[in-house]
């Protein structure tokens, strides 16, 4: 064996160093894992043994879950994605085609069950088994009396699964997987009964139109478009779209009710639908994925104590007034309501109402209608659960519960142990993706002349693919290295106040000024003429309004609306007789667009908000979050790639398929040189794969095929093993190495590109790494890989991860 490839090389000594490279393979067998990260270290350790994670290369199941705004203004944006519905299921359940040399283009056939042509082959096995369910962002009042159910039903979705076509129901009609307010996608009709014969208990085998493949006369989807229309507009406008995640798929004791104790919220009960809800939907081995469909920031208000207090809107209710320390840091100590204790902080005299009690603010400083932005400035208080919050819960084994304690994870347990699927999930399985409020030209893809382009926008390869940016773009500098990362510029840095250098994601009720550093775009004051192509132009919130915010971006609506009357969900309605200069509104005839004169009653185009707190998780998330703009570039062609909500659906499948189709090695191993035919170990690399399972105390290694007992030089990667976060919550008891193979055995592996790789009619059980780059295998086993990553550890046969099992890799070069 050799070491891997390092700025600085060690030998290997006595007790083994490991440094990094750590895979986890979680779940049922994967046909490849890898790395998704450099093996080599700047700084390489040399006292400890280091495992880390790397996510499973093949999935066969997977939960999604549609998190889809409901407040007023969502309709438009809701019949978007229901356009991008049909990408977003055929993407995942009848993966393209490719050429197995690399060379040329993809095809598609009608069915996931159907062969490729000769010569290509899936861009990853297709999924058939697919939960898929949708949850709105509507949490009733948090304990204020906002937002109650007499006033619509979708006020208080509470994170229960929806299914409905009327937004004023409070029951659901669309048909789902046996009532229980999901669909299952289910090809082989499996699930219930004996495989490959229709039964009434199994789910939806068609995908665009029905057919006799079930017994229900619908497909996957019709009923999934339907169900995103259905959620609708009706609900709450104090959105809580992540808590409303949280609770569905993460909360160890979502409420059923709020009572008040002392003037406080307080949570009681235990919301028995949730629960089952989750038991029924959420599989402990599949990948999880969210997709959240938002035009406006989140405000997920805290459920205890008197945070309810700011979606309080009855009798009148304002907030009270900040110290003056909030205007110029939020984050002094001192920055503080005017109700608060001033402990160890100066006297404040405006903190005193002319009344002798804490000053309260006026209407016009306290809209109710715009109370969850920049709260520690404006109020001395913030009334929102942190973004820390679904952090942890989308990437920690335990959470606190209602009393602090630590608790398993939801996301991170087997609820049925029981039953045949005793996996744990991998923090590395489950993926959030926003589509929010930011200028999709900030997060596009540039041309070669430098500009956003969803359609020939250069991917890190330098290849001309178009679409939104994935993580490592979103995170590396820009524009000559002005910015850090486009992260600077669409979000900022929260944690120290400090607002997003694309002043249109500047949160803001004052028309504000600047320009787009990316595009050059400039913000139009709504006293100007101009016109920009990104929120169009500034304009003059009314008097005595509820409240609004400047926009972050505007699109053209596929269908005008007028706004005369009570029209709900419309933002040219008139305000106490002022004029109106939204550039939502259609000019009155004569003007044009860029001119800043009174519009009419006519709604033309729609709008997003910064989604700021969203943008703020999926930073936090690394690898696992996905961006993309509620803004969409075009609505006119339907065939183009950047039609709609298509390139955010891009974003997304893009993502997964790098899990769902084996991820691929971005750095080279170095493999022991020579002949495998003359030397057995030459190809093999200098890593130990390590296999944890739950065998109920039945744990014998030398008895599975292509497993070994652990080494007593191998201990301390065990020990790392056993002190992961999730080997108690999965109950591991056996720790196996699985076998490097060597001599013809592993040639077979690293060249034989066909599923039952064998030798003299032998099945081939073990792993090997292949790197064709070095002259290290067959091209065509690396062909779906991206140019700069063509390489892979393979794992064939009885190699694979074992039902339940969890794969670790850890290789030395210290």
């Amino acid at each position: 064996m050799t070491r891997i490839e390092r700025e600085r090389r060690r030998p290997w000594t006595g007790a083994v160093r490991f440094a990094l490279a750590g895979l986890l393979i979680a779940g049922t067998g994967s046909a490849f894992g890898c790395l998704n990260r450099p093996i080599a270290r700047n700084n390489p350790r040399t006292t400890a043994t280091i495992v880390e994670r790397l996510t499973q290369s093949s999935v066969d199941k997977i939960d999604l879950l549609l998190a889809i705004d409901n407040s007023g203004s969502m309709a438009d944006k809701q019949d978007i994605l229901g356009f991008a519905i049909p990408d977003l299921v055929e993407g995942l359940v009848n993966p393209r085609c490719i050429p197995a040399s690399g060379m040329g283009d993809a095809q598609t056939v009608n069915s996931p069950n159907a062969d490729c042509p000769t010569g290509y082959k899936r861009e990853f096995e297709p999924v058939k088994d697919i939960h898929i369910g949708i949850i709105s962002s509507s949490l009733g009042g948090h304990g204020s009396g906002a937002c109650p159910a007499t006033t619509s039903p979708s006020n208080v979705d509470m994170a229960h699964l929806l299914a409905r076509t009327n937004e004023s129901s409070a029951t659901n009609d669309i048909p789902t997987y046996l009532n229980k307010g999901f669909l299952a996608w289910d090809p082989d009709q499996k699930l219930a009964g004996e495989p490959e014969v229709a039964d009434p208990e199994d789910g939806e085998a068609d995908i665009n139109a029905d057919s006799g493949n079930d017994l229900n006369d619908t497909s996957l989807v019709e009923q999934l478009t339907a169900m995103v229309k259905g959620t609708g507009q009706a609900g709450c406008g104090f959105e809580a779209q992540l808590e409303s995640v949280y609770r569905f798929l993460v909360d160890p004791e979502p409420y059923a009710t709020i009572e008040f104790q002392d003037d406080k919220a307080v949570p009681t009960g235990l919301d028995a639908t949730v629960l089952q809800q989750r038991a029924e939907f959420l599989r402990p081995s599949s990948l999880l994925a969210i997709i959240m469909l938002s035009d406006e920031n989140d405000c997920s208000i805290r459920e205890e104590g008197r945070n309810y207090l700011v979606a309080e809107t009855r009798n009148g209710f304002r907030l009270w007034k900040p110290r003056p320390e909030c205007a110029r840091d939020p984050g002094d100590k001192c920055c503080r309501s005017c109700s608060q204790n001033d402990d160890d902080c100066p006297a404040a005299e405006v903190c005193t109402g002319d009344d002798g009690f804490p000053a309260r603010l006026s209407a016009a400083e306290d809209p109710v209608n715009s109370r969850c932005w920049d709260q520690k400035r404006r109020f001395g208080f913030d009334f929102l659960y942190p973004i820390e919050r679904y952090r942890r819960a989308f990437t920690e084994a335990q959470i606190e519960n209602r009393r602090g304690e630590l608790v398993p994870n939801p996301i991170f347990s087997d609820p049925n142990p029981d039953d045949d699927d005793n996996s744990i999930r991998d923090p590395g399985l489950v993926f959030f993706a926003g589509i929010v409020g930011v200028p999709w030209q900030d997060i596009a893809r540039v041309n070669e002349a430098g500009q956003p382009d969803l359609l020939r926008g250069l991917n890190q390869d330098g290849e001309p693919v178009g679409g939104f940016k994935n993580a490592d773009e979103l995170s590396a500098p820009l524009l000559g290295g002005a910015f850090s990362s486009t992260w600077e510029i669409i979000l900022g840095d929260p944690a120290n106040y400090q607002p997003p250098k694309d002043p249109f994601m500047v949160e803001s009720t004052a028309p504000r000024s600047g320009s787009n550093p990316i595009t050059g775009d400039t913000i139009v004051p709504p006293t100007e003429a101009g016109w920009n192509g990104i929120n169009g132009r500034e304009y003059t919130i009314p008097t005595g309004s509820t409240g609004d915010l400047q926009y972050a971006c505007i699109f053209d609506l596929i269908d005008s609306k007028t706004c005369e009357g009570n029209s709900q969900s419309c933002d040219c309605r008139e305000v106490g007789g002022q004029p109106n200069d939204n550039p939502l509104c259609e000019p009155e005839a004569g003007n044009d667009e860029a001119d800043p004169q009174p519009r009419t009653t006519t709604q033309i185009k729609a709008k997003a908000y910064p989604g700021l707190r969203e943008l703020q998780l999926i930073r936090e998330l690394g690898p696992q979050g996905i961006v993309g703009s509620v803004c969409p570039r075009q609505l006119n062609n339907d065939n183009a790639a950047d039609y709609g909500y298509r390139p955010a659906i891009g974003a997304i499948i893009d993502r997964l398929k790098t899990v769902l189709g084996g991820q691929c090695l971005p750095r080279t191993l170095t493999p022991e040189p020579g002949d495998p035919t003359v030397n057995p170990t030459a190809g093999q690399v200098q890593c130990l794969i390590l296999e944890a399972r739950n065998t109920q105390g039945a744990c014998d290694c030398g008895d599975t095929e292509a497993r070994a007992n652990v080494t007593e030089d191998h201990k301390a990667a065990m020990d790392k093993v056993l002190a992961d976060p999730i080997a108690q919550a999965a109950g591991w008891d056996c720790v196996c190495e699985i076998e490097q193979l060597a001599g013809a055995e592993a040639n077979a592996c690293r060249n034989d590109p066909s599923d039952n790789v064998r030798v003299d009619g032998n099945e081939v059980n073990g792993w090997c790494y292949i790197d064709p780059s070095i002259r290290v295998g067959n091209p065509e086993i690396v062909a779906s890989c991206p140019p700069t990553e063509q390489r892979i550890i393979r794992f064939t046969n009885k190699g694979e991860a074992q039902q339940g099992a969890t794969l670790f890799i850890t290789c030395s070069g210290e």
